[in-house]
């Protein structure tokens, strides 16, 4: 890794291959964070959550977001997100939900300082299960909404490549260390 620490995103998809990635990623001794949204759905009442209050899952996935940056920075070391924080624009967005202030402000003021690496709908290796609850068609909705979010909030994001997890994980290394 190079001096400085940054702050590396993966977004896109659900079910595009993020989580694979990131735990390769793991593997190969790079530090990692995973997705905040599947720890609040994996929680007792997480689920139940989401379905019933869609706005207090947003706000506590922002709240898991700023603390897992915090624990970041305390570090200093360079660290690879499953999603980040306009992830959660996204996916209000995609909701038809309203964007609370505290969220638009928390994207504007707090930057990821490494590249946004999207994982685009890949219908081969799409698969739903007891969290990732979109059908293949609402999984490319959501990407096209988390897409849309981080380059509203001034991020260049760079799709990630359809090919093995080996040769993703080099180009994640890639950019992580450009």
């Amino acid at each position: 890794m190079s001096g400085r620490a940054r702050h590396a995103v993966l977004t896109g998809a659900p079910g595009a291959g993020k989580t694979t990635l990131l735990e390769a990623a793991e593997a190969a001794g790079m530090r990692t964070s995973h997705e905040v949204a599947r720890r609040i759905l994996l929680a007792p009442g997480g689920m139940e959550l989401r379905a019933r209050d869609p706005l207090v899952f947003a706000e506590a996935m922002l709240d898991a977001h700023l603390a897992e940056l915090d624990g970041a920075a305390a570090t200093r070391e360079t660290v690879v997100f499953d999603r980040g924080l306009p992830d959660v624009v996204g996916f209000l967005d995609v909701s038809d939900l309203p964007v609370s202030a505290r969220i638009k402000a928390a994207c504007r003021k707090i930057r990821y300082s490494g590249p946004i690496l999207r994982a685009p709908a890949w219908p081969d290796i799409y698969r739903q299960d007891e969290q990732r609850i979109q059908t293949l068609e609402e999984a490319v909705a959501s990407d096209h909404a988390v897409s849309a979010a981080w380059r509203r909030f001034g991020y260049e994001v760079i799709d990630l490549p359809f090919t093995t997890v080996a040769e993703r994980l080099e180009f994640l290394r890639q950019r992580v260390e450009a």
